[in-house]
């Protein structure tokens, strides 16, 4: 394990081999599982702020649930989250001609229309972060629908903290992160 600042960081971020491969799983991360992206509290009053903006992005059935019942709950495995569709896809998926998913607030993003890209747990998956208070761990979750971005990882010899390390700066800093690679590096 690695030990930066105040987290603990499993060795499977060296080790692990990933790369996303969109084409073939189709953005499964958003449509499988049991409860939405984890959300953080301030997360909550940005998405809020921006929630007009991105409307146009959201699918219809999407918007009838956000107006019923909010964009985020409480779910038994996880503090707070986004909602979820037919105990499945995110409220704020949508899916284009490829029949890809896809995040309309990270469209939005692309687009210009914000400065917030996504919920940081999406943009760090598949790595996940817990907070035990005196320290937070950050480990690598494995899950079938990846499968493929472990062989394209393996193929293109992309490590996990190289392939996050935009997510990884964003959530840490860029100090941080520096620190993590020479730990790494130096192993």
């Amino acid at each position: 394990m690695f030990v930066v600042g105040k987290c603990i960081v499993s060795e499977d971020i060296k080790d692990i081999k990933f790369c996303c491969d969109i084409p073939k799983c189709k953005g499964s991360c958003c449509i499988e599982g049991d409860c939405g992206a984890p959300l953080k509290k301030q997360e909550i009053k940005t998405i809020e702020e921006i929630l007009p903006i991105i409307k146009p992005y959201i699918k219809k059935e999407s918007w009838d649930i956000i107006e019923q019942r909010g964009f985020f709950e409480k779910f038994p495995s996880q503090d707070i989250a986004t909602s979820i569709i037919n105990g499945k896809d995110c409220v704020f998926l949508f899916y284009d001609e490829k029949k890809i998913a896809k995040c309309a607030i990270e469209k939005a993003f692309e687009e210009g229309k914000i400065p917030f890209k996504k919920p940081i747990s999406c943009h760090l998956y598949p790595l996940r972060v817990q907070d035990y208070g005196e320290f937070l761990a950050i480990n690598y979750h494995k899950w079938s629908v990846c499968k493929d971005a472990l062989v394209k990882g393996k193929k293109e010899d992309k490590a996990l903290y190289k392939i996050l390390e935009e997510p990884l700066k964003r959530a840490f800093g860029k100090k941080w992160y520096e620190e993590l690679v020479l730990q790494i590096e130096s192993k």
